[in-house]
């Protein structure tokens, strides 16, 4: 369990300290968009009042507050799973999403909506979504989750 609470804390601290380096270091709430390597790497304020790509974002209060509460249960409900695992990869995983998870919530406490920032594109494809470092620890540790759900030992048949 301490590595899984190791790995939570560490992506929560880096996720919010990189929206505070970037957001008031960099002045990206001023300057709305920063060119760091474009086209690969731009830096654009964005404000995710819904789930992922903006997804059931009506910004009334109650969505707000209800987003932050299934964070906070999706993040106990995997520490409760955690303790019946002794994986050290779920472990891992399983902190990223949690750390990732209360990062974002605690946006949406703060700031009423979570604060996206990364901009990617590639190879003559614009793309037009933003994200945050919270989002890359949620969707790492969702795919170790998923890639380790085939490890569980399936009862033998009975004859």
């Amino acid at each position: 369990m301490r590595l899984l609470f190791a790995v939570a804390v560490a992506a929560f601290c880096i996720d919010q300290g990189s929206k505070v380096a970037v957001m008031y270091g960099m002045a990206l709430l001023d300057r709305g968009v920063i060119d760091i390597w474009p086209p690969f790497l731009r830096f654009v304020m964005a404000w995710n009042r819904g789930v992922n790509f903006g997804v059931l974002a009506s910004g009334s209060d109650i969505m707000r507050w209800a987003l932050v509460t299934v964070s906070v249960a999706v993040s106990v409900g995997l520490v409760i799973w955690a303790r019946r695992k002794s994986d050290r990869w779920f472990m891992a995983g399983a902190g990223l999403v949690v750390g990732g998870a209360l990062g974002n919530a605690l946006d949406r406490v703060i700031y009423g909506a979570v604060a996206d920032f990364l901009n990617m594109s590639c190879c003559g494809l614009n793309n037009p979504y933003v994200f945050n470092v919270a989002d890359i620890a949620i969707f790492a540790g969702a795919m170790i989750l998923i890639l380790l759900s085939g490890d569980e030992k399936k009862p033998a048949a009975s004859a």
